[in-house]
């Protein structure tokens, strides 16, 4: 009896074959588990109430508190964010301790780009008792810069579109109106 070398590897590739269609499992359920994990945040927190601190001359000054009912990690995307869906309540104090006051409904902050991104009634409240109100505006923490091509108001003053300096000392309008005070 004689075999054929080709017969032979016909019948393996067959059974490898046959081998690897009954040893892999497809079930559907499984594969659509694996693609809602990579959407769920790898973190959650609530009722945050984050304090960012100085030391200066053996005195820690307080600089900022962060107080959000909910935060949402989505660190394991490829372009990573936190979220705050519940939006955030951001108190700043400067040098003289003077406060400034930040809220919005909703918060996105992208970690890769360093954009904060506020949304749905954001309100910007000065110690001197000036606001500023947007539906949404974003913060560059990189370059210090806030800007939006929303509609604005801030005092009697109104606009489409902004952008400044984090203290608003260079100030650019797009669009704007209201009631101004001019010296002659």
């Amino acid at each position: 009896m004689r075999i054929k070398y080709s017969h032979i590897i016909k019948n393996l590739v067959t059974a490898f074959a046959v081998t690897l269609f009954f040893g892999c499992e497809n079930n559907f359920d499984d594969v659509q588990k694996v693609g809602v994990l990579q959407n769920q945040p790898v973190g959650e927190a609530e009722n945050i109430d984050l304090k960012y601190t100085e030391l200066k001359k053996d005195t820690v000054h307080l600089l900022a508190n962060l107080i959000s009912p909910k935060m949402l990690d989505y660190s394991n995307r490829d372009f990573s964010f936190r979220e705050f869906p519940e939006g955030i309540l951001l108190k700043l104090y400067d040098e003289d301790d003077n406060l400034t006051t930040i809220r919005s409904k909703y918060a996105i902050f992208y970690t890769a780009t360093n954009i904060i991104d506020l949304r749905d009634t954001v309100t910007i409240t000065t110690h001197k008792n000036e606001t500023l109100v947007t539906d949404q505006l974003y913060y560059n923490e990189k370059l210090e810069w806030v800007f939006t091509n929303e509609p604005w108001v801030y005092g009697t003053l109104h606009g489409i579109g902004f952008d400044a300096d984090k203290d608003f000392k260079n100030f650019q309008m797009l669009e704007m109106g209201g009631d101004f005070e001019l010296d002659n």
